[in-house]
Formats: structure tokens, sequence, C-alpha cells
């Protein structure tokens, strides 16, 4: 594995933290795109695949022919209160559970990345799919975050 994504993998919550800087409550719960998630919601979204993925990750890692359960992203939104979740605490614990999880990916030999557990729906996934995904996955959201800044005015880069 690329030791790049590693690295991005590890700077993803920083990039997440600039990405919500400034913004007021107010602002966190706005649906500048009607239809569509809240900045609020993408960000507690983020917290709860975040460590869906991490435990999906350190299964592949740790254990033998790992079992990766799927979510439903949807009925978490619905069911788990994200309005009522804190987005700062939720991007602190996006930025140590990187950062913790980064040391022992930096640890792995490469042929550990090829290492694979069986997802629910998705069927076998390497540990490499598993990293550069969540790297991706991150990213895909942060320029949601942005774009509902920019439809609100509140841009600051």
């Amino acid at each position: 594995m690329d030791a790049k994504i590693i690295e991005e993998y590890e700077k993803g919550g920083d990039d997440l933290r600039m990405a919500v800087r400034g913004l007021e409550r107010e602002d966190l719960l706005a649906f500048p795109v009607p239809g569509t998630w809240s900045i609020q919601q993408i960000v507690i979204h983020l917290l709860d695949s975040e460590l869906v993925i991490a435990d999906r990750i350190k299964r592949v890692i740790a254990e033998e022919k790992a079992s990766l359960l799927a979510f439903d992203e949807n009925r978490w939104v619905k069911n788990l209160f994200y309005e009522d979740q804190s987005v700062d605490d939720a991007v602190t614990i996006v930025e140590l559970n990187r950062r913790n999880l980064a040391r022992v990916l930096k640890k792995l030999p490469a042929e550990a990345f090829a290492r694979t557990g069986l997802h629910s729906e998705r069927g076998p996934l390497t540990l490499e799919t598993l990293v550069t995904g969540a790297v991706s996955h991150l990213k895909h959201h942060i320029k949601f975050i942005v774009s509902k800044r920019e439809k609100m005015g509140k841009m600051m880069w």
C-alpha cells in the first residue's frame, strides 16, 4: 500500500475540522440544498461511518475471515438523534481515531494490505480497499460540506 494513502487517512480528521471551522449551530442545522442532509447530519454520519470502517479495518488486520457488517446510513441518521450530537466532539473523535489507527497501519508489512474480510453486502474486501475507501468517503462528504457552505455564503478560504 502506498504510504501516501495512510498519510491521507491520518490527516482526514484535520481536513474535516477545516471543513466545519467557523460554522455556527444554525449553519450546521441548515438545509441549503433541500432534500439533502444538513452539515450536522453529514458530520455525524462521518463519525459513525468512521467508527464502523475502523472496526472493519481492525477485524481484517486481527482476525481470520473477518465478518464485516453493513449498516443502513439513512436509518442511523433518522434514529440516532444526529441533530442533538456534538459536531466538535464528532470531529475530535474522527481526528483521534484516524491518528491512532494510522500508527497501526504504518507498522503493517505490505502483504497485510491484501488480507480480506467478508462484507455482508459487498463480499470480500481487502484491507487496502477499506483504507482507500475511508479516504475517499471522507473526501466525498467534505465536498458536500464545502458546497453547502458556498450556498450559505460561509466560505472561509
